[in-house]
């Protein structure tokens, strides 16, 4: 009798190694049965399956691993918003220039101040130019 696929899911589900896995003698009938991963935790609750815990002496550091790859910096998106920002209101000048509500030299004005960040949003922008 072969269990070498149930043992690969139950370290799947159980999110352990399958060398950690062990099955009770007794109870193999119910294991062959087992199909899904809730059969799984089923029989993990009722004691037929059984995690071993970790050899070695490495069990009790293994939490505190600090490489280069493991540490997790606060992210400032402030490119991103810019970007996302700048680009929304040069389309929306744009609009306005194709309308005829914006002059050829107010236009230029207007983008250096896209670009100098004077504007908060949309809204904003619109506030400040009076446009509707």
């Amino acid at each position: 009798m072969n269990l070498k696929n149930k043992k690969q899911l139950a370290s799947r589900t159980l999110g352990v190694g399958a060398g950690r896995i062990a099955f009770r003698n007794e109870r193999v009938d119910e294991i062959k049965e087992a199909i899904t991963k809730q059969d799984i935790r089923d029989l993990v609750e009722a004691g037929a399956i059984v995690i071993k815990e970790i050899k070695g002496k490495r069990k009790k550091i293994r939490g505190k691993r600090r490489g280069f790859g493991k540490i997790k910096k606060k992210v400032q998106h402030r490119k991103r918003d810019y970007m996302i920002l700048t680009r929304k209101l040069r389309s929306y000048l744009n609009e306005l220039r194709k309308q005829k509500r914006v002059t050829t030299e107010e236009y230029y004005k207007i983008r250096k101040q896209i670009r100098a960040k004077i504007f908060r949003n949309k809204a904003h922008f619109k506030e400040l130019m009076q446009i509707k």
